[in-house]
């Protein structure tokens, strides 16, 4: 495993392309000027609506069952964002658990919501590659 200080390095397949839990548990909410509206090349209005007079929210994302409007795919195994060179701030910054080193407890309790084993530093490795002794 290659590290950076603490942090490790992820070189392996990304374990969020058979997930997607955090798109189906969590609301999404974002500045109003991220939108495409407002910010050339920003997440698409469209799949938006206004929360409240400063924030907007991923359609789908502000429900008793939330589901991004963005999400395609099953859960738990195989999942895309249609969006995601697009995607707001909080989707931006919500990393998986162990990506840059560290645990994200909301990344484990949105895949123990759908089933799914928190990730570990170890999904971040290519499965084929031989381990340093």
């Amino acid at each position: 495993m290659e590290t950076q200080g603490s942090a490790v390095v992820p070189f392996g397949p990304n374990p969020c392309l058979s997930c997607g839990a955090c798109c189906a548990l969590y609301r999404a909410s974002f500045y109003w000027a991220e939108t495409d509206e407002f910010t050339p090349g920003g997440f698409p209005s469209d799949l938006s609506e206004k929360l409240t007079d400063f924030f907007m929210v991923i359609r789908g994302t502000n429900q008793k069952r939330p589901w991004c409007v963005a999400l395609e795919g099953t859960i738990g195994e195989q999942v895309a964002c249609t969006a995601y060179p697009l995607r707001p701030s909080p989707c931006r910054e919500f990393e998986p658990s162990w990506a840059s080193g560290a645990q994200n407890q909301r990344c484990d309790d949105a895949r123990i919501h759908w089933g799914l084993k928190p990730l570990t530093p170890e999904d971040w490795l290519w499965p084929e590659l031989p381990r340093a002794a």
